[in-house]
């Protein structure tokens, strides 16, 4: 079997079946899918998929915020020998329209109503267009969509052993995602991108910052985009990170706090928006608190000054910069939800440097990425 991505996802759920995989947050908290459970329920897609005609070398589509339901219906579409698209949910029925027709997507996958209504406004475009699956708790009455119940049922008559062979077929230069550009030079271009440089750079990623079977994430940035993919699924499809599932954007500031992520990505303007919260709220401070955060900000700007040379810290810098921890930087990085964060991350976009700096003074060292 060629190593590919759900020859590595469906080893993690033999490996370690007990373990927690993703997190979604349920009225009552928040509730842990298994890797069991994960890779099971990717099973039974890939079955549902295959029911469906899903034939290896073709495309599916995928439409809506980052849930479960995303992710597994992409890996399942991998593992039935395709590669899954995914559409930004802010793009226009036309520009949805385009994405599908172009991908010669028979199956495609939307978050609710909202989004199923943008494919049935242009469904005498799409040709190809067999069946909309509407992911979990969504339903409209349509011919042309299953529910998520009724799309999973489909797999029933479909022998688990298929999910093997297709697995088995797979090459590792067979490509494993389409990636649409955002067209601002013309129509959007379906970027290929096979299961071995996806592999090699999440292996290539582990080497450069050391991920372990014990780190933890948010996902939350569009999964259309390959930082967000790398980050949700194939990092975690290589090493085990577990996953939290943001229920919104306008619900992450709290999702980071109950989550309390050991790896964050944010792209410049949500560093900047974390900039202006902070710097917001430190302006505040008076007296002895001021002096205090003040002193404790020049001790980690020295500390990290030092260490991204590799330079060792003086005796007494190290004791003071232990006690700016006591003080200071444990329950400031605790609420802004980065209090175990270990790698703090920005890409897609320059970044001021005084954000960088403003956030290495409050001992949080954020890298920067290019790909």
């Amino acid at each position: 079997m060629a190593d590919s991505i759900p020859s590595r996802f469906f080893a993690q759920g033999r490996t370690r079946p007990g373990d927690p995989a993703a997190h979604v947050r349920k009225p009552e908290g928040w509730h842990a899918l298994t890797w069991a459970e994960y890779t099971g329920l990717t099973r039974r897609i890939t079955r549902a998929l295959i029911a469906l005609g899903f034939a290896p070398g073709q495309a599916t589509c995928i439409l809506g915020f980052n849930r479960v339901e995303w992710v597994t219906f992409a890996l399942a579409t991998q593992a039935a020998g395709g590669a899954p698209a995914g559409i930004y949910t802010t793009c226009s029925p036309v520009e949805v329209q385009y994405i599908i027709d172009h991908a010669e997507a028979a199956i495609v996958l939307v978050e609710d109503a909202a989004q199923f209504a943008k494919i049935a406004a242009e469904r005498e475009r799409l040709p190809h267009l067999r069946h909309v699956v509407l992911m979990e708790g969504a339903a409209v009455d349509d011919p042309l969509a299953l529910t998520w119940a009724q799309f999973l049922a489909r797999g029933e008559s479909v022998p688990d052993s298929a999910v093997d062979e297709r697995v088995r077929g797979i090459h590792e230069d067979d490509t494993a995602t389409y990636i649409y550009t955002s067209g601002t030079t013309g129509p959007p271009k379906a970027v290929m991108l096979s299961h071995a440089a996806l592999l090699w750079t999440a292996d290539t990623m582990s080497r450069l910052l050391t991920f372990t079977p014990n780190e933890v994430m948010v996902s939350y940035l569009p999964l259309s985009h390959i930082a967000e993919q790398l980050l949700s699924i194939y990092g975690p499809v290589t090493f085990g990170i577990q996953i939290y599932f943001a229920q919104a954007l306008e619900k992450l500031p709290d999702n980071l706090k109950e989550a309390q992520p050991t790896i964050f990505f944010g792209v410049p303007r949500i560093w900047e928006k974390f900039h202006a919260a902070v710097r917001g709220k430190l302006a505040q401070a008076t007296g002895v608190k001021k002096r205090l955060v003040d002193w404790a900000m020049s001790v980690a700007r020295r500390v990290h000054a030092l260490q991204n040379h590799g330079e060792a810290l003086p005796a007494l810098l190290a004791l003071q910069y232990a006690l700016a921890q006591r003080l200071v930087f444990r329950k400031l990085k605790a609420a802004l939800g980065l209090g175990r964060a270990k790698i703090c991350v920005s890409g897609a976009a320059p970044i001021a440097a005084e954000v960088l700096e403003f956030f290495t003074g409050l001992d949080i060292v954020v890298l920067e990425v290019y790909g």
